[in-house]
Formats: structure tokens, C-alpha cells, sequence
């Protein structure tokens, strides 16, 4: 597929047919990840990919809002949960010729261990497109991120930044709402040429 097409046709989607993925095309969704830039190529993130049918079953009692919501995202046959690692940055850039020794996150304009682990997660959306996929990026409340560390052994250093659902579109998938387009901001709105305020 044309790129312009694949970012064109990028859409959340939120219902599945339950169709299984064939285990390469599972890989390659995972390993465009590992494509994404990273700050000082500290590649400070982590996946966690749920397969298994009871794995997955394992993971919907801790979005339990967007079950309600959407129950049909269940049936997707992968859910990924991307994980940022704070850590491998500070220690990346405390390494000699780093000149930041003190670890301190304070020196970080921004918090580019949440941003690289959101453009790999990015990058899984796109592949899933390709693929000739749906996919959808959702979130993990803050009062269920402690219960799901516990119940998938993720460690304290390693913060989820959400979840994808990954698959095959249900056939009767609901037509997009006319609001989305309506809503949808243009360049000239957003694009600032040269100075704040230039559009044109």
C-alpha cells in the first residue's frame, strides 16, 4: 500500500471480527516498533503482547470503561501494551560524552521516554494499516495501572502509555460519523508559516 494511502485510511477502530493473525504478520506489526526514533537512540520502551486468548482475558478487567463502551474490541487478536522506560534515558545520557552525570530529569525539555514509546506505538498503528488491518490506541486509567503491573509482572520502572487493539475489521463495522470529517482541523488552521499567527 502507498504510504499517502496508508495515513489517509488511519482510523481507530474499535470493532473485530475475531479473525486470527497469522504469527508473521504479528511479527512485523512488533518489529516496525523498533523502528521509531529515540532519544540518544536510548530506545527506552518495552511491549508487552497478548496473544494468548486467556492472556487477553487476563488484560480487559483493567480497561473495564472501554469494555463498556466497546465490548467488540475483545475480539481483536492482539492487544499490545507499550511500555516507557524512564530510566534508559537518564542512564543513557549520563554516559561519557552525555555530560549530563546527575541523572537530573530536570535538564529534559519533555519527557521523550512517554514520546518515543508513542511514536513506536505510532509506527504499530501504521504497519496494522498496511496490513490490512484496524487497530486502536486507548488508554489505561491511573487507578488500574498498579493491579495490572501485579497481574502481568511489569516492573515499577516500566509505565504503560496505553494499549492497541489489533485485527481484522468486523464486516458490519459502523460507517464513520460525518462529525469526524466536520471536526477534522485544516493545515492553514494549524500550520503557523514563519511566525505565529502566518497561515497563508
Amino acid at each position: 500500500m502507498e504510504f499517502s494511502e496508508v495515513i489517509r485510511r488511519r482510523r481507530m477502530v474499535r470493532h473485530y471480527s475475531g479473525k486470527p493473525l497469522a504469527p508473521e504478520v504479528v511479527e512485523r506489526i512488533l518489529a516496525s516498533a523498533l523502528r521509531a526514533p529515540s532519544a540518544g537512540f536510548s530506545q527506552g520502551w518495552a511491549f508487552l503482547a497478548l496473544t494468548d486468548p486467556a492472556d487477553r482475558a487476563r488484560f480487559w478487567p483493567f480497561v473495564p470503561v472501554r469494555v463498556e463502551k466497546t465490548p467488540t474490541m475483545q475480539d481483536a487478536p492482539l492487544v499490545v501494551v507499550p511500555l516507557a522506560h524512564k530510566e534508559a534515558y537518564l542512564d543513557r545520557y549520563a554516559e561519557p560524552g552525555k555530560g549530563w552525570e546527575d541523572r537530573s530529569e530536570d535538564r529534559w525539555p519533555a519527557p521523550y521516554w512517554y514520546i518515543d514509546t508513542g511514536m513506536a506505538s505510532l509506527l504499530m498503528l501504521l504497519t496494522a494499516v498496511d496490513e490490512g488491518l484496524g487497530a486502536c490506541f486507548f488508554g489505561i486509567m491511573p487507578e488500574h495501572i498498579q493491579p495490572f503491573r501485579e497481574e502481568f509482572g511489569i516492573p515499577d520502572a516500566y509505565a504503560p502509555i496505553g494499549a492497541l487493539t489489533i485485527g481484522y475489521r468486523a464486516t458490519d463495522l459502523p460507517p464513520q460519523s460525518p462529525r469526524v470529517e466536520e471536526r477534522r482541523r485544516d493545515a492553514d488552521e494549524v500550520v503557523h508559516r514563519g511566525n505565529w499567527g502566518r497561515h497563508g
